[in-house]
């Protein structure tokens, strides 16, 4: 290990136990983490901060106002009404039927446009006794299905391409693929009904009771034109979003930004509102990772790393030991960096190559690794996990009870449905 990967792996280690001891506000200890990465020579300013020009938070940046508009508007107290309204059933009933709902809902809405919907719609439900918002906000944001084929193309494409990449041929079946998804939501259901109560009982809205019953009397604080225009434009927010690598270019990546300018201009948002939602601690947080994680990949950190658990796993290793390595070595390295496809192809190529030195199909190790890459959420420095544990008011204590035990648990039966299943 080089001069150079120890500073920077001091630097993320530094970082994580910052985040850990919840001293510094949510966001900062990753910013600071960037300029220690400068300061140390690790990485330009212009490596550093990257994720501040990067595509994929610009693309957030817009949507986050888009959203913050679109609470204002009829359709989503209708929504909200209804959510609210299977919560106040209480019970594990309510629970259950609550999170079916938002499964179904994901399966033609995914993606950010999926989480970052769903959070700030639980969010805004009013305190319930019989069933905490609290209580519900993790579990929902990680209501993931994947039930139908529209949502497995993708991935059995970067499947097969890394098995062919190999000089072997095969990948998963859609068939195969989505009921594994299924059975993984049944999983998740009864995983659900049992941890759910050991997450905090707390009000996670601003709203008091008093506010709550103002809710009830919905009046709309924007004309009826500027809420044509939210809704038009969130529709060709939504379209953008799922042509995305379709579109030429990157206009995808600009649009949200472009219609949050829209709604600025009508008078929907006030320029406040958009500066406050383009540059929330949550979005601090996932700019500044992906420098952190560009560092590590520019001083040969996370090559280094995947090269030693290769050397490490020796001979005569079990299917099963193989595939549950190098899943989770992707998955912890997606997590750390921020970078699925990163981790995906630091790691899946290692554990493809002793797969079949082994003797064993290429297969279950690639569908492993490609599935735990964007099992990237047991540490609140991305998206999905960042945006649920902030809006939550979870203390990272709080978000680990919840989501320490779901990681072990998606993990081992990815792994093991690998096996079983695609060997």
């Amino acid at each position: 290990m080089t001069l150079s990967m120890i500073i920077t792996l001091a630097i993320v280690v530094l970082m994580v136990a910052v985040i850990i001891s919840d001293k510094l506000p949510f966001g900062a200890p990753a910013l600071i983490a960037c300029a220690l990465l400068v300061v140390t020579q690790q990485a330009d300013v212009a490596t550093a901060f990257s994720g501040f020009a990067n595509n994929n938070v610009i693309m957030i940046m817009g949507f986050m106002v888009c959203t913050a508009a679109l609470q204002k508007t009829t359709a989503i107290h209708k929504i909200k009404g209804l959510l609210n309204r299977v919560a106040k059933k209480g019970g594990i009933g309510g629970f259950i039927l609550l999170l079916f709902t938002i499964m179904v809902v994901g399966n033609f809405i995914t993606g950010t446009a999926f989480y970052v919907l769903i959070i700030s719609i639980i969010a805004t439900i009013p305190y319930n006794k019989e069933l905490p918002t609290s209580r519900i906000l993790l579990p929902a944001a990680f209501c993931s299905s994947g039930w139908l084929p529209n949502g497995a193309a993708m991935m059995i494409g970067i499947i097969g391409s890394l098995v062919e990449a190999t000089g072997h041929t095969g990948t998963v079946s859609v068939a195969m693929y989505c009921l594994v998804n299924v059975a993984w939501s049944a999983v998740y259901l009864l995983y659900c009904v049992v941890m759910h109560r050991f997450l905090p009982d707390r009000d996670i809205s601003e709203s008091t009771a008093a506010a709550a019953k103002e809710e009830d009397k919905f009046e709309l604080t924007i004309t009826k034109t500027q809420e044509k225009i939210i809704y038009a434009g969130y529709v060709v927010l939504l379209i953008g979003l799922v042509f995305l690598t379709t579109l030429p270019g990157e206009i995808g990546y600009g649009l949200p930004l472009v219609i949050a300018g829209v709604y600025l201009a009508c008078g929907a948002i006030s320029f406040k509102e958009m500066l406050n939602n383009m540059f929330s601690p949550v979005l601090i947080m996932m700019a500044s990772v992906i420098g952190v994680a560009a560092a590590m990949n520019n001083s040969g950190l996370s090559t280094y790393l995947g090269n030693l658990v290769g050397g490490l796993m020796g001979e005569n290793v079990s299917l099963f030991v193989l595939v549950l390595v190098f899943g989770f070595m992707t998955s912890i390295c997606a997590t750390f960096t921020g970078a699925s496809f990163g981790s995906l192809f630091i790691f899946a190529p290692i554990g493809i190559a002793l797969s079949v030195s082994y003797g064993y199909s290429p297969i279950p190790v690639a569908y492993a690794c490609v599935t735990a890459a964007w099992i990237n959420w047991f540490m609140p420095i991305d998206g999905l996990p960042a945006l649920a544990m902030g809006t939550g008011k979870y203390k990272l204590t709080e978000f680990w009870t919840f989501i320490l035990p779901l990681w072990v648990l998606k993990m081992l039966f990815t792994c093991g449905a690998a096996c079983l299943l695609f060997a």
